[in-house]
């Protein structure tokens, strides 16, 4: 059975990858394969007992996830309903292709410091999809918000779960992670925004037709811009909610998403019954992609499995055991969060390696095995690198990271299309920003 939930995870991956050539859904072949998968551990010759408790466990991690996602989703379908959106096109007004695809990376790379990566992605590729009518752009221009999503998230303590994890745990500080990694991040992001602008120069965008030209939404701009702040600033106060209550970060977006609720409610209680109706979250939720949540449940499950049966524990051993290199293990991490899930990866290698007290070190006579375990104290390089790579590697292949799984999602990215036009860039950025860190920062 060990064996073949290998086969089975590499199948269900490949069939996701060729999704466009076979006639079913991503979300359907990804859930086939999580539940087989568990279907292999029970009669693996596990204890039963054993094999619900570990499933249930990762249950309810996994349903943080999708709770967040749910409720992320609908705050951005309701600042949609709404005409938040439209806004922006008051605001940004050029059609240049380079300049548009500037402005969405650097506003998502800095948004996603303060509001995490998988949000971050949603709501620019809902507000980008006012601005682009040309469906081949739009995937481009989504792979880039992908690729700066990740690099702007690993800069920042509560940009990215994979930052968290190490900042709650005490491998990094806050005001390090910063200093450390927002020259590697910015380099990370830089260089496929730079490659992608060389063959963009001079062309305008297809315009979207999606308004024509104006709002069909029956709101005002009052209402709009009330919808539009409270939605996106009740979402960056979510991490802070978290540092302060340290309940899980899907309870502080139900709580804006039930404000919001409250909201509409009374914006529109005097409004015409059609017009209310259309305006509801009862009509608002009906619009949300609902295949994109079980795609996340199908995913996240399969990885749960592997973790459950000892795959990744084993291969977290092989890394701990046969290299030594500080930078050669983050590398293969980066290369192995372009299909592994980040979290489980960085949860994993934190299980693996301690953090190392200053005591340790300068007890050691010999300088180089004292410098290496320094690498392993609190904000030491090691730390600094596992954030960087699992961040940014996951950019390389489109299921690497949340923020890559939503695009696709919402985009409607095809897996080989990405491999083709957008690993190349994500993997060069991936690189730069990690050498710029071993001969720069470090």
């Amino acid at each position: 059975m060990f064996y073949l939930i290998i086969v089975l995870f590499i199948l269900g991956f490949t069939a996701i990858a060729l999704e466009q050539k076979l006639p079913v859904d991503k979300a359907a072949i990804a859930l086939i394969t999580g539940a087989l998968i568990w279907v292999c551990i029970a009669f693996g010759g596990g204890a039963v007992e054993k094999t619900h408790h570990d499933l249930v466990g990762y249950l309810g991690k996994i349903g943080e996830l999708l709770f967040y996602l749910l409720g992320v989703m609908t705050i951005v379908e309701i600042i949609e309903s709404h005409g938040g959106f439209f806004l922006f096109s008051k605001i940004i007004t050029t059609t240049k292709k380079v300049m548009l695809l500037w402005i969405f990376s650097f506003l998502t790379f800095f948004l996603s410091a303060v509001l995490d990566n998988l949000t971050i992605t949603i709501v620019m590729i809902a507000l980008m999809w006012k601005f682009i009518g040309s469906n081949t752009m739009r995937c481009l221009f989504a792979g880039m918000i992908v690729i700066a999503a990740n690099a702007g998230g690993v800069w920042s303590p509560i940009g990215n779960i994979t930052t968290i994890i190490l900042w709650i745990g005490g491998q990094v500080s806050a005001w390090n992670i910063i200093l450390q990694l927002f020259v590697p991040s910015l380099i990370c992001m830089l260089v496929p925004l730079i490659i992608l602008s060389l063959g963009l120069k001079g062309e305008t965008v297809p315009p979207s037709h999606a308004e024509n030209g104006k709002s069909l939404v029956p709101t005002t701009d009052r209402e709009r811009w009330t919808i539009l702040l409270s939605g996106i600033g009740g979402l960056m106060l979510v991490p802070v909610f978290r540092a302060l209550t340290q309940l899980p970060p899907y309870i502080g977006v139900m709580l804006v998403l039930s404000i919001l609720w409250m909201m509409i409610e009374r914006l529109h209680r005097k409004k015409q019954k059609e017009l209310k109706l259309r305006l509801t979250l009862a009509e608002i939720i009906k619009k949300i992609d609902t295949s994109t949540i079980f795609f996340f449940l199908g995913i996240l499950l399969a990885v749960a499995g592997l973790n459950s049966a000892g795959h990744l524990y084993l291969a977290g051993n092989f890394l701990s055991e046969k290299v030594h290199s500080i930078y050669a293990i983050n590398l293969i991490i980066g290369t192995l969060s372009s299909v592994v899930d980040n979290v489980t990866l960085v949860a994993g290698t934190m299980g693996m390696f301690e953090i190392v007290s200053p005591d340790a070190w300068t007890a050691i006579a010999n300088p180089e095995q004292a410098a290496y375990l320094k690498n392993f104290a609190m904000d030491g390089s090691f730390w600094e690198l596992l954030a960087y790579s699992a961040g940014t590697g996951g950019s390389i292949m489109i299921i690497g990271s949340s923020a890559g799984v939503a695009a696709m999602g919402f985009a409607k990215i095809n897996f080989m299309w990405y491999l083709k036009k957008m690993s190349w860039l994500a993997l060069a950025g991936f690189l730069s920003g990690f050498a710029v860190y071993c001969l720069i920062v470090k």
